[in-house]
């Protein structure tokens, strides 16, 4: 992920905006980390939950997590209310997965919607990215409309996936394709 995402991207759009997290921004990373309704819905294993200290997890984000993963700060003006992730790249066929998750009291405002239209915007137009997956619990109706909202299509239902728990999780997997740049190729090659 580092040489994909070599400059932590500022993305904005309207009153939302996902940028590098701070120190400032440690005590809305706390009351999120320390959320168990965020986090009923999510896999354990999430860079936030590995240290219990969010100022370590703060000064490492950028350094070690990105390695695996690009983790934004979701604000709406200058309130913190969440993060986004991009994981799981793969060059070939220009794949990364995403995920999100809110602070509880900005659930049902619609940032969640405007955080992954941000995210793909990004992924497809600025990194040229093809495929861009993301699972979700079954039980979670919610992320579901949020990724249907922003033309993701559920491909695989109640498969299980290892999130970290005692037992396989049964989740959904879902896709959003880049048709324009298939198309473009396509174009490409018949001529």
């Amino acid at each position: 992920m580092k040489n994909t995402f070599s400059d932590i991207p500022c993305l904005h759009s309207g009153q939302i905006t996902l940028r590098k997290i701070t120190p400032s921004d440690a005590d809305g990373l706390r009351e999120l980390v320390n959320s168990p309704s965020v986090y009923r819905y999510l896999p354990t294993y999430l860079y936030e939950k590995k240290y219990p200290d969010t100022d370590f997890v703060i000064a490492h984000l950028y350094d070690e997590c990105l390695e695996e993963s690009l983790i934004l700060g979701v604000f709406e003006g200058n309130s913190f209310c969440g993060l986004a992730e991009m994981y799981g790249y793969r060059p070939l066929p220009g794949k990364v997965s995403v995920g999100y998750r809110l602070l509880e009291r900005c659930w049902g405002r619609g940032i969640a919607t405007k955080t992954l239209h941000l995210m793909t915007e990004y992924l497809i137009h600025d990194k040229e990215i093809k495929v861009i997956t993301a699972s979700t619990m079954t039980a979670n109706s919610a992320s579901a409309n949020v990724l249907r909202k922003n033309d993701f299509t559920r491909i695989l239902h109640d498969v299980p996936e290892n999130w970290g728990y005692g037992k396989p999780t049964i989740a959904d997997k879902w896709i959003r394709q880049d048709h324009t740049g298939l198309w473009k190729r396509y174009q490409l090659h018949s001529s």
